[in-house]
């Protein structure tokens, strides 16, 4: 390898290294504020939210990445261009093509790379991330005693707390309700205070509740329970010290079958979207079959034409609908009209439900094939933005954070705008799948060949000291003008 190109890489995977982590940083933020109502209050351990972390950062990856390659290669290039050592290359003889050559092949090697990461990693750690949120979501909140409401959490029981003191955790007007019989509030317990603390394994709450009694209803399980209209006796129990053990259920994390996930278009790589696409689009075609040879079974709209064999000849007969009408009773001809509003009614009804369940079938048809081609224009963005970042910095040459940042995310917001608005047209199915997943890329494409021409022939098309030139001119040239039109002679 070359000096010039082990300086060229040198210069770019250091800022693309940071960039890549920084978008993450900011990615995995995003994801982590979407979802933080179903995280927090669930008493989940810290490795359960490490391995969300890590599957949100596997899913985030597709979309990092090309960001990161757009603001790594802008930045190298401006560093250069600002340190003027893009203009002693150019001076040596050497071309912004040649320059470019290290970072493209690598370029490449990202794009390949990001593309198997999406064909046979995320469909991985998409099916992870669903289990795991599905889990996370059905998993009751971590059990909090409020100071004056009603506690719930607990299956059976209702606990109310008057006060709690903050540092040794001592309970004061405890009133606990037990239901968990089934027998409505039959049991009654009231301490003066009191602790209540979960064990080691999360399994169990030891309440352990001082002078207080304890309430219960006197019933005959033998009548039933609407027959009771008078008030019944009720058993007393007074104690100094009493100890109830509560079982916690639903408390931990219960992880839920992958099997439930694995069909999702999300968890499928290109052969197995393929391979569904050809199923779903077979059953398709078969209902679609099915649904035409019904309609005209069973459509108001009869053949009118029949034919027989005769003597090996297909004799045709032809019919009259209006004569046949003309020809009935009038209460026949009622009938007949009646019958036949029946039959549009029903078809109607039936062309309706069948139109909106076949739309529903084109757009789960129309989902695999989106996800099939975001496998490709996910890692065919890298290149792009590369090509349009490298020029773009080539042409501006300021490096470090500030401008780099402002035009990195400019682009990259153009660039997700279109990119979300053709995925939904594709959804909807106003565009077929290839169009709505590609316009992103087929816009901004003829822009980086634009840039990488620009800057291959030094353009000044981004400096803004040329305009800034231009500008003073412009108004230099008007006021030598004006001047010279106040002292020319006046002709009469």
């Amino acid at each position: 390898m070359k000096t010039l190109h082990r300086f060229i890489l040198k210069s770019y995977i250091g800022p693309l290294v940071m960039t890549f982590f920084i978008t993450m940083f900011v990615l995995l933020m995003q994801f982590l504020w979407k979802y933080i109502d179903d995280l927090v209050g669930k008493g989940l351990s810290w490795n359960v939210i490490a391995e969300l972390l890590l599957y949100a950062s596997a899913g985030l990856l597709p979309m990092a990445l090309p960001l990161a390659t757009l603001l790594a290669s802008l930045m190298t290039m401006g560093n250069l261009g600002e340190n003027n050592e893009l203009l002693a290359m150019k001076s040596a003889g050497i071309s912004l093509p040649r320059i470019l050559t290290p970072l493209i092949v690598l370029t490449i090697f990202i794009s390949v790379g990001a593309f198997f990461f999406s064909n046979n990693v995320l469909p991985y750690t998409n099916l992870k991330i669903s289990t795991l949120l599905y889990s996370v979501k059905q998993q009751k909140p971590e059990l909090i005693i409020k100071e004056g409401v009603f506690t719930n959490l607990i299956e059976g029981y209702s606990i109310k707390v008057g006060d709690k003191d903050p540092n040794t955790g001592l309970m004061r007007r405890i009133l606990i309700y037990d239901h968990s019989k089934d027998e409505e509030n039959t049991t009654v317990t009231y301490a003066d205070s009191g602790y209540m603390k979960p064990t080691a394994d999360q399994k169990f709450l030891v309440a352990t509740l001082y002078s207080g009694n304890s309430y219960k209803e006197v019933r005959d399980n033998r009548k039933p329970r609407y027959s009771y209209k008078e008030k019944l006796p009720a058993q007393k129990q007074t104690f100094e010290k009493e100890v109830i053990i509560f079982e916690l259920k639903g408390f931990e994390l219960q992880r839920a079958d992958e099997s439930f996930f694995k069909d999702s278009y999300q968890t499928q790589n290109i052969a197995q979207l393929e391979k569904t696409e050809d199923s779903l689009s077979k059953a398709f075609n078969t209902q679609i079959e099915s649904f035409s040879q019904h309609v005209i079974r069973s459509s108001i709209f009869r053949n009118p034409y029949w034919g027989r064999r005769q003597n090996d000849a297909k004799v045709t007969r032809s019919l009259n609908v209006d004569s046949l009408y003309n020809t009935l009773p009038p209460v026949e001809k009622i009938s007949a009209l009646e019958r036949a509003m029946e039959f549009a009614r029903s078809t109607k009804s039936y062309v309706s439900s069948s139109k909106d369940e076949f739309f529903y079938k084109q757009k789960y048809i129309a989902r695999h094939m989106i996800e099939w081609h975001r496998k490709f224009t996910l890692a065919f963005a890298c290149f792009v933005f590369f090509f349009i970042g490298a020029p773009l910095g080539a042409i501006i040459r300021k490096g470090g954070l500030g401008t780099p940042v402002v035009i990195s995310v400019l682009f990259f917001i153009i660039y997700y705008i279109i990119n979300i608005t053709g995925e939904k047209f594709a959804r909807e199915l106003y565009w077929n799948p290839f169009m709505g997943m590609w316009i992103s890329s087929f816009i901004l494409l003829p822009l980086g060949i634009f840039l990488s021409y620009k800057a291959t022939t030094d353009s000044v098309i981004m400096n803004a000291d040329f305009y800034i030139e231009k500008v003073k001119k412009l108004f230099s040239f008007s006021t030598t003008r004006k001047k010279h039109t106040e002292l020319s002679p006046k002709t009469e």
